[in-house]
């Protein structure tokens, strides 16, 4: 038996071979002069422990483009640089589309501080999962959900 991790998992691994060796001289750039904490933290993130992390999510949601089951939250795919509550058909909180409309992106930092208390960063929120306090894990989370692609 395989487990939980999927086939597009596998191959996002198999056809991506990145070194993680080096910053990139921009990155370093952009952490030297003081980038906010929660996206410096998403530089560091390991994508294959993110894989890991995400196990936590997939009961809800999918990293799937091609998904066909109706999941209890929103699909994830894409979400690094998209408008929050911005699937089409998905019914959000109230709570939430209140706070796209104040212009909420789901940036490395928005994710951070919402995957660390969904119910701080967006008080009402349906998303009933617990806080995720580790900051190393909310890191690694958001650099394998980068590796989705970005929001248009």
């Amino acid at each position: 038996m395989r487990g939980p991790l999927s086939r597009q998992s596998e191959l996002m691994r198999a056809n991506v071979a990145q070194p993680r060796c080096a910053i990139s001289a921009a990155a370093a750039t952009l952490f030297a002069i003081g980038l906010e904490a929660g996206a410096a933290r998403a530089l560091d993130g390991d994508w294959v422990r993110g894989e890991r992390a995400f196990q936590r999510c997939f009961a809800c949601h999918s990293i799937n483009p091609a998904e066909s089951a109706r999941l209890e939250g929103p699909t994830l795919f894409k979400v690094v640089g998209r408008p929050a509550a911005a699937v089409p058909g998905y019914d959000y909180s109230p709570a939430l589309r209140e706070t796209a409309r104040s212009g909420l992106v789901w940036d490395a930092a928005a994710l951070d501080r919402y995957l660390a208390d969904p119910e701080e960063a967006v008080p009402g929120t349906r998303m009933s999962a617990p806080p995720l306090r580790d900051a190393q894990e909310r890191a690694d989370l958001i650099a394998y959900l980068s590796r989705s692609g970005r929001w248009p």
